[in-house]
């Protein structure tokens, strides 16, 4: 799908209603595509980095992290499309106080493994919906997971050789909609927010506001 492409679901989705997405996440574009919500995509280009380094350095906790970064994105594509509702969203992986970023590699992503191996972890995923540069709507859900603790390095090796690229799109260097099922012991939550959006929450408000039909 290119980044002008509108879903062409039109059995739930009003006809000339969508909204804007301003993420890349091939992941929120399959999930609102499947979902019947009309979209076109329009990446944001905020420094993530820098906002993430500045609220780590004021000791932001793990929801403020993914507030502040969904809602930078959506306030970013919003400058270029006023009129429309634009879509914002991060997700922050939390565990035992340190926060934890996409992996930047393959042996960062081992690490992130071994480090939340055993362990129980939270996924926070927050949206935001940005209409003429000022948030009309937020949402945020928290998924708890474990790592099995017999996952050993041998496993953990073979997974990520397994798994590719696909390793690096998100905290915690696991697929859950894949592979990355086995990595796991315990999942509590929505299916939805690990992969990325408070989902219900998200339909309800567009049905309310007309996207969708009620």
């Amino acid at each position: 799908m290119t980044a002008d492409t509108v879903s062409d679901y039109r059995i739930v989705g009003l006809p000339n209603a969508r909204i804007v997405l301003a993420s890349a996440s091939r992941t929120r574009r399959r999930l609102l595509e499947d979902a019947g919500v009309p979209h076109i995509v329009k990446p944001s280009r905020v420094d993530e980095d820098e906002i993430k380094l500045s609220l780590r350095a004021d000791g932001a906790s793990g929801v403020a992290l993914a507030e502040v970064l969904a809602e930078a994105k959506a306030t970013y594509v919003s400058r270029k499309h006023p009129d429309a509702m634009v879509l914002g969203a991060d997700q922050v992986l939390v565990c035992e106080g340190e926060t934890f970023d996409k992996p930047v590699d393959r042996e960062d992503a081992l690490r992130q493994l071994q480090s939340l191996r055993g362990k129980r972890h939270d996924l926070i995923s927050y949206a935001v919906i940005v209409r003429g540069g000022q948030r009309i709507w937020q949402a945020v859900d928290t998924a708890r997971l474990q790592i099995r603790a017999d996952a050993g390095d041998e496993f953990l090796n073979a997974y990520l050789d397994a798994a590719g690229g696909d390793a690096f799109n998100g905290p915690g260097a696991y697929r859950i909609e894949s592979l990355g099922v086995q990595l796991f012991s315990r999942i509590d939550g929505s299916y939805y927010t690990i992969l990325g959006l408070p989902m219900l929450a998200l339909l309800d408000y567009l049905r309310t506001n007309g996207i969708l039909m009620k």
